[in-house]
């Protein structure tokens, strides 16, 4: 755990146990161990991989754990060129060098200045609706109290608002724009939904959700 980051390989094979130890380090920042409390390193930061198809030895990761991901980012089959260079790559005699392109003082300072990027208060209301909108309350959606059982929180809204602050920064912008809460919306939304039977029924998936959000929640902007 002690480490900037911590890469977790098909974390739906950790045990509950190791599950809640990852939560605590996640959330607070800090690990439990006989009665003592232990700070982590700043930055911070974790990395897992889940494996989508074997059920046997793996446990479902607790919503409350998913919910401390920034983004699920689905992963699929590399392009015939990308293929062709990992196979090359993982083949040979020669070993990778890997070069330090940043210190971790220059991660922090880089997570500080994404929260001075501008965010209009239109964008705000639109996302705070659009979060909103994923729970099966009465007046919502019909697609959401068909399909969705449990919606997101509120943390939803703020991972949403700091995942559209870093793009825009990424993209040279000082200012977040609609764009970018659509290219995020997913990736931030899509492990926060615990869908229906129905959903699971008609083959509909936390992305196809996030498209009827998209779609039924106007931008007033």
């Amino acid at each position: 755990m002690f480490t900037n980051l911590l890469l977790a390989d098909e974390l739906n094979r950790t045990p509950p146990k190791t599950q809640a130890a990852l939560l605590e380090a996640m959330q607070e920042k800090t690990v439990s161990y006989a009665g003592v409390t232990h700070e982590l390193p700043r930055p911070f930061f974790v990395l897992a991989t889940q494996n989508p198809l074997e059920q046997a030895g793996t446990y479902p990761l607790p919503e409350a754990q998913l919910d401390r991901f920034l983004l699920h980012v689905r992963v699929d089959y590399p392009s015939e060129a990308e293929e062709r260079d990992i196979i090359e790559q993982t083949t040979g005699a020669k070993s990778a060098q890997v070069p330090q392109v940043m210190r971790g003082e220059d991660v922090l300072a880089l997570q500080a200045r994404v929260r001075e990027v501008h965010l209009g208060a239109d964008l705000l209301d639109w996302i705070t609706r659009l979060v909103r909108a994923s729970r099966p309350l009465p007046g919502a959606l019909p697609e959401i109290q068909q399909f969705v059982k449990w919606g997101a929180g509120p943390r939803a809204g703020q991972s949403l608002v700091l995942a559209a602050k870093a793009r825009a920064l990424l993209h040279g912008r000082f200012a977040a724009t609609r764009e970018d809460v659509v290219a995020l919306a997913a990736p931030v939304l899509r492990h926060r939904l615990l869908l229906s039977f129905a959903a699971e029924a008609e083959q509909k998936s936390a992305d196809d959700v996030v498209g009827v959000l998209l779609r039924g929640v106007p931008f007033a902007g």
